[in-house]
């Protein structure tokens, strides 16, 4: 994607002036004398700009070229060497893992077999995922979830963050619950946030941040991270209030807009500290109105950031 970045060419060097007239077109009487001296001040002129690297004006002609890599040991040329990658943004969150989770996956549709399949979560079994919910009008959690992890992404990153994502929809269906919790894990994330819409019935409002119960069995065991997880929920539910305008959810959570849950295996299978967030009720017309607004979008992508920032940053 990136263009060939290699620097101008200079300038021709300019033409010579009357003092540097060719030998051939000065009086016949220094002919003989030039002649004998052409090859020894050929010689020297020639070694003068390897040397030098000046003009026959006295400017400096063209950077000498850098040297030559290694031929290539077979005969087609291959591509161009790609241009390094920029530097990582410095910021408050330099040196710092973040996973981000996008809710469900448009493909999830058209593979309901697969995301039936029960997977072990600890604490019992459960399906692998699910399709999510839609707006009334069709639009997909699945598209609104990817949507604000990849704007999340960006504000992340230009704070320094390393960010990860459990998948970009570059897959047909999933990852699994058991696998989103198993990303965060492996990345040794600081923190990971699932992003989700919820789809309860009109006239239900606002948003709401799940955290994990304290559950032990099998493979979970969220003593270590209940008490980091809820930071972070406290954090991404003031600073999304405060971004977005929305309002805790009217339905749950007694108006804190924090719930907590031991039956959602991404929760009980991570070993970092993880929350959900449920930005808004998609079945209801004027939270619909938001998560449908590209803008609106944004703000709740700056709202979680902000959130993770003040969990994370010293």
């Amino acid at each position: 994607m990136r263009n060939d970045d290699s620097p101008p060419r200079p300038e021709a060097a300019a033409s010579a002036g009357p003092d540097h007239r060719p030998w051939f077109t000065r009086r016949p009487a220094l002919v003989i004398a030039v002649a004998a001296m052409a090859p020894t001040a050929l010689a020297g002129w020639v070694l003068a700009q390897v040397l030098t690297g000046s003009g026959p004006d006295g400017r400096d002609a063209k950077p000498a070229a850098a040297p030559r890599a290694a031929p290539a040991t077979h005969a087609t040329p291959g591509p161009s060497p790609a241009t390094p990658a920029a530097a990582p943004a410095k910021g408050p969150l330099s040196g710092r893992t973040v996973v981000i989770d996008p809710g469900h996956n448009t493909g999830n549709f058209e593979h309901t077999d697969e995301i039936d399949r029960q997977v072990d979560i600890g604490t019992g079994r459960k399906e692998c995922d699910t399709t999510g919910t839609t707006t009334n009008s069709g639009y997909m959690e699945a598209e609104f979830t990817l949507d604000v992890s990849l704007r999340l992404r960006t504000v992340l990153e230009a704070q320094g963050a390393e960010v990860v994502l459990t998948h970009e929809a570059d897959r047909p269906w999933g990852p699994c619950i058991n696998e989103r919790a198993r990303i965060g894990n492996e990345a040794e994330a600081d923190a990971v946030v699932s992003v989700h819409a919820d789809g309860v019935s009109s006239g239900n409002r606002g948003f709401h941040v799940i955290l994990p119960a304290e559950v032990k069995g099998g493979a979970a065991d969220t003593a270590a991270i209940v008490g980091p997880s809820r930071r972070l929920g406290e954090r991404i539910a003031g600073n999304f209030a405060r971004t977005t305008g929305s309002s805790p959810a009217n339905y749950l959570g007694g108006g804190t807009g924090l719930v907590v849950r031991d039956d959602l295996g991404g929760l009980n299978l991570s070993t970092r500290p993880k929350v959900f967030i449920e930005c808004g009720n998609m079945r209801d017309a004027k939270d619909a109105a938001q998560l449908t607004s590209p803008d609106w979008r944004q703000k709740a992508a700056q709202g979680i950031a902000d959130g993770i920032v003040t969990f994370l940053a010293p």
